[in-house]
């Protein structure tokens, strides 16, 4: 039996290089390349078509999700396994959304892992059983059209975005930080699933959230 061949995308060295002699153990399982980045990622993905892809989430250039719908765009026949440290509703949903057939978590045991890349390869989805059960109770509740409903601070905050109002701004307003400002936008961002402020706004209009 040929071995699995596999892109290894993460960014952090030591866990990258971690999960390759990891992986390597198992006899039918080979790192055919590693990326350190979104855009390497892209570009190796479609370069060497591998059987899978292990997507990192958070990564310098594109993220995974982002890599993972551009990837998916060109090669619709990819495997793309979501291997991450956060397991938030909305990465589930932005992830298989982009087109990924897996995820787990990072602290998943390695026998977790192997089971995952061997059942994706085989044409089946994967994601772990305790994040799919919360996922689709969530998916059967949704509330404004969303799978997370927003905070009232998100809602607050998604008011003035979507009117232009600058970080700081919001943060002089609101008597917050600048910082969690900032996260608070990460998380309207992720919830509504879209890339960028303007897109926000113009969804939340759409959807009668603001």
């Amino acid at each position: 039996m040929k071995p699995i061949r596999i892109l290894l995308a993460e960014d952090q060295t030591l866990m990258r290089q971690g999960l390759r002699t990891l992986l390597e153990l198992e006899s039918d399982l080979r790192v055919v390349a590693q990326a350190e980045d979104g855009e390497a990622a892209v570009t190796l993905a479609l370069r060497e078509r591998p059987d899978i892809v292990l997507m990192d989430i958070q990564m310098p250039r594109l993220n995974g999700v982002q890599a993972t719908a551009e990837i998916c765009r060109a090669w619709p026949q990819a495997r793309i396994i979501i291997l991450t440290t956060f397991d938030r509703d909305d990465y589930v949903f932005q992830g298989v959304r982009a087109g990924a057939v897996g995820y787990l978590l990072k602290d998943s045991p390695a026998p977790a892992l192997f089971e995952c890349i061997r059942k994706v390869r085989a044409g089946e989805v994967f994601i772990q059983p305790e994040i799919a059960s919360r996922t689709l109770r969530a998916s059967l509740h949704p509330v404004g059209g969303l799978a997370e409903p927003l905070s009232d601070r998100e809602r607050e905050i998604l008011v003035m975005l979507s009117h232009g109002v600058p970080n700081k701004n919001i943060a002089d307003k609101l008597g917050i930080a600048e910082g969690t400002v900032k996260n608070h936008v990460s998380n309207i961002l992720g919830k509504l699933q879209v890339q960028n402020r303007t897109q926000a706004g113009n969804l939340a209009r759409e959807r009668g959230l603001i």
